[in-house]
C-alpha cells in the first residue's frame, strides 16, 4: 500500500511516517513545505502547481494523510486569509490530489471545532467553533465529508511526542529541564483537553486503515488536565527545582483567540471497535525519557 503523508516534518506526520514504515507491506512517501527533513521532499499543498514538488505522479497513492496546517491559534485569529489558504484550500487540494489517484483521504483535525462547552466530546457532538482555527478546520472537515471519496477524518488535540523541532509542549518543557534553565511560565488553570502521544495516533490511524474503517473518529488518552496540570505533571515527574508556574484564567491571559475551555475528546467509539487497543498517557512517556 503506497502512503502519503503530506506534512512529515512536523509532529504527528513524522510519527506516522516512522511508524508506517516498520511495515514491509506499506510503502512511505514523507512530504515537508517549509522544514525540510533528510526522509521528507518538498511538496506544497497550497499550489499543486509549484514547479519544485517533488511527488512523482508514479507514486499514485493509496492513502493520502493531510497533516499539514497553520495551528498557530492566536495567529490565525489576525491572518484569516493565510488561515483558510493552509487549512481550507489545502484540503480542497488534497481532495483533488485524492481524487486523481483514486485515494483514501485521511484528515488531522481537532477539538476546537467545538465550543468547549460540554466536553470532553464524542462524534455525535454538534460542532461550534469559536475561533478562526476552529472554524477552518471545521470547514475543511466539511469539504472532505462533502467529497464523494473514501475518507478518515481523526480529531485530536493537544499532541505530544517524539519530534524533530521538540515544538510540542511537552517537549519543549522536557528540553528546558535538560538544559538545566530557569523555567518561568503562566498558564491557564481552566482550558481542559484530551493529551494525546503522537505515536498512538500512528498507531490507530494503523488500525482504522486496515479494517477499511471510514467517517470521523475522536482519538484521545485517559488523561484529562488543564495547561498548568499538564506542566507540572512534567515537573513533578523530573523532581525539577528550577520552575515556577503560575496559574491564571482564560479570560486574564486576553488571547487574541478564543478557546474551548471544557473540551478534550473521547474515543468511546474507536475503542469499542477496537477494545485491544490501548492508549498511552503522559506518565507513560515521561518513563521513557532518560532525563526525566
Amino acid at each position: 500500500m503506497n502512503v502519503l503523508i503530506i506534512g512529515a516534518s512536523g509532529l504527528v506526520g513524522g510519527n506516522c511516517q516512522a511508524y508506517f514504515k516498520q511495515f514491509s507491506h506499506y510503502n512511505v512517501l514523507g512530504t515537508h513545505s517549509t522544514f525540510a527533513t533528510p526522509d521528507t521532499v518538498y511538496f506544497n499543498l497550497c499550489d499543486l502547481n509549484d514547479s519544485q514538488n517533488a511527488v512523482p505522479d508514479e507514486f499514485r497513492p493509496d492513502v493520502i494523510v493531510h497533516c499539514g496546517a497553520l495551528t498557530f491559534v492566536d495567529y490565525c485569529e489576525n491572518h484569516v486569509e493565510e488561515s483558510h489558504s493552509k487549512t481550507v484550500a489545502s484540503t480542497a487540494n488534497a481532495l483533488a490530489l485524492a481524487a486523481r489517484h483514486r485515494s483514501i483521504l485521511v484528515y488531522l483535525s481537532t477539538d476546537y471545532v467545538f465550543d468547549g462547552q460540554h466536553g470532553p466530546y464524542t462524534e455525535a457532538d454538534p460542532v461550534n467553533p469559536i475561533c478562526v482555527y476552529g472554524a477552518h478546520k471545521l470547514e475543511a472537515e466539511q469539504l472532505v465529508l462533502n467529497s464523494s471519496l473514501p475518507h478518515l477524518i481523526l480529531r485530536i488535540t493537544n499532541v505530544y511526542g517524539d519530534e524533530i523541532r521538540g515544538k510540542n509542549f511537552i517537549s519543549r518543557l522536557l528540553n528546558q529541564i535538560k538544559a538545566g534553565e530557569q523555567i518561568s511560565i503562566t498558564l491557564p488553570s481552566d482550558q481542559y483537553a484530551t493529551p494525546i502521544n503522537a505515536l498512538d495516533v500512528a498507531k490507530a490511524l494503523k488500525q482504522l486503515l486496515e479494517d477499511d474503517k471510514r467517517g470521523i473518529y475522536h482519538l484521545g488518552s485517559t488523561d484529562y488536565l488543564n495547561r498548568y496540570q499538564l506542566a507540572s505533571r512534567v515537573v513533578r515527574k523530573a523532581a525539577y527545582t528550577n520552575a515556577t508556574l503560575t496559574q491564571i484564567t482564560t479570560s486574564e491571559m486576553a488571547q487574541p483567540a478564543l478557546r474551548p475551555l471544557n473540551g478534550g475528546l473521547l474515543s468511546h467509539k474507536f475503542l469499542s471497535e477496537f477494545p485491544e487497543f490501548c492508549f498511552s498517557n503522559i506518565d507513560d512517556y515521561l518513563n521513557t525519557q532518560t532525563h526525566v
